[in-house]
């Protein structure tokens, strides 16, 4: 839920991470993340268009972090980020045909606060514990590429999504939604964490739902 006099937003937040992104010469690195910049911004309008809505209404906000981007969705779609995460890791095989350098893309997902802010030239910036958290998912050592990590937090949202939207639930089961028994572990900052890894057996992108987004709340 946003508070108005600080721009605090609550929702979900994915952070996509290229493996070994910076030991990848600087024509590699610019190869790689054009590519994936394109590849999901096509995703994306196809998504779009199929669910009737804005850009706007879908991502509230988008973070560059050099070797990859965090993806801030509209509060409304909280819970969906982990079948956005999923569609988004679809992409991961197609990547690794055309470039064989690609080692692939770690995912995370987290449920968290973020503040918005306007920068220096005007645009909308994002800070918060929300996005120092989920970076800490990336960090579980037994990271396996075809999964994605998402948080205690962003899995409960998932459920409660899926209760609200009973077609995704089903579209889940049809792509044979797994996960894994619950990881608790700490991070480097010795904060325990608690997540699961999930994966889809039949990878492909699912869209969002067509709801009502003539407000974020």
């Amino acid at each position: 839920m946003p508070n108005k006099h600080t721009n605090e937003w609550t929702t979900d937040i994915i952070l996509i991470d290229i493996i070994n992104f910076s030991k990848l010469k600087v024509a590699s690195q610019l190869e790689i993340i054009n590519f994936l910049t394109l590849s999901y911004k096509k995703m994306i309008k196809k998504m779009l268009k199929n669910s009737n809505m804005q850009l706007s209404n879908l991502i509230l906000g988008y973070i560059s972090t050099g070797d990859g981007f965090y993806c801030i969705l509209n509060p409304k779609l909280k819970g969906y980020g982990t079948i956005l995460g999923l569609s988004f890791n679809y992409f991961s095989e197609h990547i690794g045909k055309k470039f064989s350098y690609f080692e692939g893309l770690r995912i995370a997902i987290h449920t968290g606060e973020i503040y918005e802010f306007i920068d220096i030239l005007g645009h909308k910036n994002y800070i918060g514990d929300g996005l120092n958290d989920c970076a800490r998912y990336l960090e579980i050592k037994d990271y396996t590429i075809s999964t994605i990590m998402v948080s205690n937090i962003a899995y409960d949202n998932l459920k409660i999504f899926l209760d609200k939207n009973q077609k995704f639930n089903t579209l889940l089961l049809k792509s044979e939604f797994k996960y894994s028994s619950p990881y608790i572990f700490h991070d480097k900052h010795g904060s325990k964490k608690e997540g699961r890894l999930v994966w889809l057996r039949k990878a492909g992108i699912i869209t969002p739902p067509d709801i009502n987004f003539n407000s974020m709340l």
